[in-house]
């Protein structure tokens, strides 16, 4: 399963962001959130630290202290890559920053989901007191890896915990979100996603069922 160099934000619901980094160099913010189709860039001043927000960024929609956090929370981590998007280039408010640019379109891409995808995936996992539950999530994966023959032949083959895991939790997101041509790096990108508001490990209790199922194979 891939690690993300995505973060959550506390500040926006269900909003993920990253930094990317143009052709120039120059590092930009992005969030994606929900219940949005315009994404949220902001470039980052090298004097002062701050976001300067691209012109046509709603404002109401990404307050500055969402890319405040998104600085604080991606400080570190490594940039992610995108290809050309279909939009339009965007071009931060003040002159003191270049415009964003994209990465080549001929450069190796990185897996993306949509925010859309992400939120299909909390809300299919969503207790009735609004709280993402991890228990639920665990349980269903677990009874489907119980009834799948799939999952029954590659438990019995001896395949690598990690694949049948793989083909588990791709089977389970790609229904959710309708989304039957999602990777197993776009599926991994979720997990991750999922896995980073978990306190103990998201998929812990799924992944000691695999392992026993494993050994009770081997033993059989």
């Amino acid at each position: 399963m891939i690690r993300t160099n995505c973060v959550t934000l506390t500040t926006l619901p269900a909003a993920i962001a990253y930094r990317r980094k143009g052709a120039s160099g120059d590092a930009s913010l992005v969030i994606v959130r929900a219940d949005e189709p315009q994404p949220g860039i902001a470039a980052i001043s090298k004097t002062s630290g701050e976001p300067i927000i691209a012109a046509n960024t709603p404002a109401e929609a990404y307050p500055i202290e969402a890319f405040r956090e998104a600085i604080e929370l991606t400080a570190g981590l490594p940039y992610r890559k995108q290809g050309k998007p279909g939009a339009p280039d965007l071009v931060p408010t003040a002159a003191e920053e270049p415009a964003i640019e994209d990465e080549p379109a001929d450069e190796q891409t990185e897996a993306v989901v949509t925010s859309e995808e992400y939120q299909s995936v909390l809300d299919a996992y969503t207790a009735k007191d609004g709280k993402f539950s991890y228990d639920l999530m665990n349980k269903e994966m677990i009874q489907f890896a119980h009834k799948s023959e799939m999952v029954g032949r590659m438990v019995g083959a001896g395949e690598a915990e990690e694949t049948i895991l793989t083909y588990i939790i791709g089977t389970k997101f790609r229904n959710i979100t309708g989304n039957k041509d999602l990777t197993d790096e776009q599926v991994g990108l979720i997990a991750a996603l999922v896995d980073e508001i978990s306190p103990k490990g998201a998929f812990k209790e799924l992944k000691a069922k695999v392992r026993s199922m494993l050994g009770e194979a081997k033993r059989a």
